[in-house]
């Protein structure tokens, strides 16, 4: 289904880097805010180079798939080497497909991590990748993505998501 996760769990710093070896994962695509970084908090960005070079070394690769423009993305990740598509049009897979192509994997190599249902699960979704959902890191959001929040509940209301979601520690 388009809006369902794969699965669910409490942040994208819980994922184990040999479990995800078992699974064949090759690559982590990622959102950026909320799931990798708090939109609002630069200092977050420890943990995420912290999870970049945890998966680096089980020779997975960490990418972020982002809404947001270059420049925002690359002055967040640039000093960490982590790869990135911006402006990837989310709900559209075009930003995960190019991904895909450039690494030369197949969708079910990767797996696809965000805090949204309506731009990233979807996306990951339509690209075919195994996707997670996870616990936005804050609970404050940008402007326009409390737009998407506010459809984001009328999903859950109509999927009756609220009682089927439950976040894990890890991946199940």
């Amino acid at each position: 289904m388009l809006f369902r996760p794969r699965y669910t769990i409490d942040t994208i710093y819980n994922l184990d880097p040999h479990q995800l070896k078992k699974m064949g994962i090759k690559a982590v695509f990622s959102d950026l805010d909320n799931t990798l970084l708090a939109w609002n908090q630069a200092d977050t960005a420890i943990e995420m180079d912290q999870l970049n070079k945890k998966l680096a070394q089980a020779g997975i690769k960490l990418v972020v798939i982002s809404n947001n423009n270059a420049q925002r993305i690359g002055k967040v990740l640039d000093p960490y080497h982590i790869a990135f598509i911006a402006k990837a049009r989310k709900p559209l897979p075009i930003g995960i497909n190019k991904e895909l192509k450039l690494l030369n994997l197949k969708p079910n190599q990767v797996l696809m991590v965000g805090d949204q249902l309506i731009t990233d699960i979807q996306a990951g979704n339509l690209a075919h990748v195994k996707t997670v959902l996870v616990k936005p890191l804050v609970e404050t959001d940008k402007w326009n993505t409390r737009i998407n929040r506010f459809f984001e509940k009328i999903i859950y209301f109509f999927l009756n998501l609220k009682k089927k979601v439950v976040f894990e520690e890890k991946l199940k």
